[in-house]
């Protein structure tokens, strides 16, 4: 018997329409496995069970009025949780921190765009002290866990949406990406995550920050998910400094993740990027299958020069580490903080005004530079990660802040440098460890070009389809 959660986001959502289930029971649905389930995944902070069903509600009654069912939105009435980096008008928001607490009066406009788009919010997902690790685990709750090893990290910052996700405890969820915080844990949760390009979903009103590295965007189990997820989250609004490209008249991300690319010019390199580090076998062997997969297809695969140099590590840690400070917290409640948040926060002060200006012109450049050196290619592929999925607590290291970091640039060396240039990057579940273990593979886009990577995962998939079930215990 098909369970609620088995089905797709798309399916849930023609179904609704059709008034096959309503949006109620979805909710519930979603709500009674999160209750069941949270404490062991650590997918939630925070749940909003009465927010929930008003909203489920409210997307009956409109089915209920509508005659023409086509002019609903594409996630009408499906469940989308947001993560607590983000800003729900009512609804308290966490940062991740203990020390940081608000009940903010307004949205996000990434929660606006869920609003118009008819969705329903079960909860706020876990993520680390303000998003700044690359595994989620934090003084708030639980750590996030992958849902095929509980044992393993989720990664971060976006693992509560991944953990919710790939358990069943939400059909897709809205993450964010400052340096591969939705695609690391979309690799190792076995879900498709989209980095999104500069300006193509908004920051606003208040969620810009230094250096433009952080981007909202979709986690999913399908493709078709995720990009219908971008249709819904995707548009500007009148005061954002950066507006992607609209799509041509008709056109949709859920359309062009459905039909397959004419033959593309695909570079690929696995040479680690933002430090010098090994690269574990299984991803490679991830790399490798994916290339023999693309040049089946028929496209062609080519390999081709990192295009950064080893300065750029040093330029994102200057931005990085001066982002950390931007989180209000009062002085006499720093040493609250965790560690890590403690040393980047003071490597943050110690940057000068001309070193924080000279980093932002740096980074600028390079990534000019970079998407120069790869102009000839439609796509880029590389490994999501260096390493397997790692054990939660294995990349921490609250003795040793400069270590964990450190700990962390060998675990991802390849997502970060993406951020920088602004380009679209994808993570898609092409390969399973024999412990089962996903393992994803990253396609980075032209500049705007989501419709190019959506429609490429898209045709990967049906080749070589990936566990859309959710992990047996679950």
């Amino acid at each position: 018997m098909t369970l609620l959660h088995d089905l797709t986001a798309l399916e849930q959502a023609q179904a609704i329409a059709a008034r096959e289930v309503s949006s109620v029971e979805l909710a519930e649905h979603y709500l009674a496995r999160s209750q069941d389930y949270n404490a062991k995944l650590g997918a939630f902070i925070t749940m909003t069970p009465e927010l929930a069903l008003q909203q489920a509600q409210v997307a009956d009654e409109i089915v209920a009025r509508t005659t023409d069912r086509s002019e609903l939105p594409v996630l009408h009435g499906v469940v989308v949780p947001v993560k607590d980096l983000n800003f729900v008008a009512g609804v308290h928001c966490t940062f991740g921190s203990k020390v940081f607490g608000i009940t903010p009066p307004i949205d996000d406009y990434v929660v606006t765009r869920l609003r118009q788009g008819n969705t329903v919010l079960t909860g706020k997902t876990n993520t680390p002290e303000f998003g700044l690790a690359a595994y989620t685990e934090n003084q708030v709750t639980n750590p996030a866990r992958t849902p095929w090893d509980l044992s393993c990290s989720a990664g971060g910052s976006s693992g509560g949406a991944a953990a919710a996700v790939a358990a069943g405890l939400a059909p897709v969820a809205q993450g964010s990406d400052g340096g591969g915080s939705i695609r690391i844990p979309a690799s190792v949760c076995g879900l498709v995550g989209l980095k999104t390009s500069r300006g193509r979903i908004s920051n606003g009103p208040i969620r810009d920050g230094v250096g433009d590295l952080g981007v909202n965007g979709p986690l999913a189990r399908t493709v078709a998910d995720a990009a219908a997820l971008l249709d819904v989250l995707s548009g500007h609004f009148a005061d954002d400094p950066f507006v992607a490209p609209p799509l041509d008249p008709g056109q949709t991300f859920l359309g062009a993740a459905r039909r397959d690319p004419a033959m593309l010019r695909i570079g690929r390199y696995c040479t680690p990027v933002i430090t010098d580090c090994e690269v574990d076998p299984q991803c490679l062997a991830a790399y490798e299958q994916a290339s023999t997969l693309l040049t089946e297809l028929g496209h062609v695969v080519e390999d081709v020069p990192v295009p950064f140099t080893a300065d750029l590590a040093a330029t994102f840690e200057t931005i990085w580490s001066s982002l950390a400070l931007l989180a209000p917290v009062p002085l006499e409640r720093e040493p609250e903080l965790m560690p890590l948040s403690q040393w980047l926060r003071a490597r943050g002060r110690e940057v000068t005004g001309a070193e924080l200006a000279g980093a932002a012109w740096a980074l600028r450049n390079a990534s000019r530079l970079a998407i120069k050196a790869h102009g000839a290619y439609d796509v880029i592929l590389t490994p999501a990660l260096a390493q397997t999925p790692r054990l939660v607590g294995q990349l921490r290291n609250d003795d040793d802040p400069a270590a964990d970091f450190e700990a962390q640039k060998r675990f991802t060396p390849f997502t970060a440098p993406y951020n920088m240039t602004g380009q679209p990057a994808i993570s898609v579940p092409l390969y399973w460890t024999e412990r089962g273990l996903p393992i994803g593979v990253q396609l980075v886009g032209r500049p705007f070009a989501e419709v190019t990577i959506l429609s490429l995962a898209g045709q990967l998939e049906r080749a070589q389809p990936w566990a859309h079930r959710h992990p047996a215990t679950w």
